[in-house]
């Protein structure tokens, strides 16, 4: 069974913080991760480089994820990367034309799976592992969700000196 960190993800979103968050979780799984701001930057990084499976949210400006979903599905050697739509939109007015065509594609053309917003990291990264047939080179077991503020919190305190750390001690200490 292959690595996570033989793994190449990219994260395609147009919101900053989704991606951030998307890329985080990926990352700490041990994937390597690329992000791509809306469809078109998405198909120009899969053109120089293809990954092995991408999360797609689908309302974006310049190429929603539908567009590029038909794109891909139309060039034989794109035509079979693994697609994870995260989107918001999935069962609201919002996005209804472009889930009646997301509904409407053949089997061949539709995505592994759809994951609604907020995700949690479990549930992303279990999704991708099962995709990919991977394991992930951390431990991403938890008994509740964690959020973007948790996640960014973890790493800067794993990156902090032993005296940035201890003044954090005292702080919550209330000293």
């Amino acid at each position: 069974m292959d690595r996570a960190n033989e793994k190449k993800i990219l994260v395609v979103d147009d919101e900053p913080d989704v991606r951030n968050f998307l890329m985080a979780c990926i990352q700490d799984a041990g994937f390597m991760v690329d992000s791509a701001v809306d469809g078109q930057d998405a198909l120009d990084k899969i053109e120089k480089e293809r990954p092995d499976l991408m999360t797609l949210d689908m309302n974006m400006p310049k190429m929603s994820g539908i567009k590029l979903i038909r794109i891909l599905r139309r060039k034989k050697e794109l035509s079979r990367l693994p697609i994870i739509v995260v989107t918001a939109h999935a069962h609201n007015e919002f996005a209804s034309e472009d889930v009646k065509t997301f509904n409407a594609f053949t089997s061949g053309l539709k995505p592994k799976r759809t994951i609604e917003k907020p995700v949690t990291p479990e549930v992303l990264i279990k999704t991708i592992c099962e995709i990919l047939d991977v394991e992930p080179v951390t431990d991403i077991a938890s008994d509740k969700p964690t959020s973007s503020d948790e996640v960014n919190l973890a790493k800067m305190l794993k990156n902090s000196d032993p005296e940035t750390l201890q003044k954090i001690k005292d702080l919550l200490a209330g000293g």
